[in-house]
C-alpha cells in the first residue's frame, strides 16, 4: 500500500510542476516552439539520471522512495506523449525542419541531460 501512496504523492507533485514549469516556459518564449515541453523533458531526464543513480548506490535508502521519485513525480512530469504529438502537429502544419530540431534535440540533449543526472550522482556518491 505504501508504494502506491508514494506513487501517487509523486504524481501529483510531478503534474502539477509540470504544468507551472512548461506554462511558464511557453508564456515567456511563446508557442511556435514548444520550449516549455522540451524544457521539462530535459529536466525529467536530469532528474531520472540523478535518482536513480543515487537511490541506486545507496542501499540504506528505502527501495519504495523509487516509486516516488521514478515512477510518480517523472511518470508524472515527463511529457514524451506530448513531445510526440507537438511533433506530429508541426510535420502536419508543414514545418518540417522545426519538428526535426525538435525531435532530435529532444532526443540528443535528453540524453545528456540524464547522463549529467547521473554523474552528478556518481560524484556525490
Amino acid at each position: 500500500m505504501q508504494k502506491y501512496l508514494l506513487i501517487g504523492l509523486g504524481g501529483a507533485l510531478g503534474s502539477a510542476l509540470r504544468y507551472w514549469v512548461g506554462s511558464a516556459i511557453s508564456g515567456r518564449m511563446g508557442i511556435r516552439f514548444p520550449y516549455g515541453t522540451l524544457a521539462v523533458n530535459l529536466t525529467a531526464c536530469a532528474v531520472i539520471g540523478f535518482a536513480l543513480t543515487y537511490f541506486g548506490a545507496r542501499l540504506e535508502i528505502d527501495p519504495a522512495w523509487r516509486f516516488f521519485f521514478a515512477v510518480g513525480f517523472i511518470g508524472a512530469y515527463s511529457t514524451f506523449s506530448t513531445f510526440e504529438w507537438e511533433t506530429l502537429e508541426t510535420l502536419r502544419a508543414g514545418a518540417f525542419s522545426l519538428a526535426a530540431l525538435y525531435a532530435g534535440g529532444s532526443v540528443i540533449l535528453g540524453l545528456a541531460a540524464t547522463w549529467c543526472g547521473a554523474a552528478a550522482a556518481e560524484a556525490i556518491g
